[in-house]
């Protein structure tokens, strides 16, 4: 199973809480971090390894957003070839 990092950010974009997790799939890691959301956690990220699979509130990009480091980005969109 891939391991997910979901973080829990304050409006100001500092990070509340973090948890590290195994899902089965992304489509789990954000149910499971809707789930867990924190008290006070304006923003959530789930990242799976160096790409970013999930963040709400949606900030108008297609996901993934941003990635870490030296990783490749990879587009969500069956439509759209990169």
């Amino acid at each position: 199973m891939p391991a997910y990092e979901i973080n829990y950010l304050r409006e100001d974009g500092s990070l509340t809480a973090k948890m590290e997790t195994q899902c089965a799939s992304d489509l789990e890691a954000k149910i499971l971090a809707h789930a867990m959301k924190m008290s006070g956690a304006q923003q959530i990220e789930v990242w799976r390894g160096d790409t970013l699979v999930y963040a709400r509130p949606h900030r108008g990009s297609p996901v993934p957003l941003r990635v870490r480091g030296d990783a490749a980005l990879r587009n969500a969109s069956p439509h759209m070839h990169g």
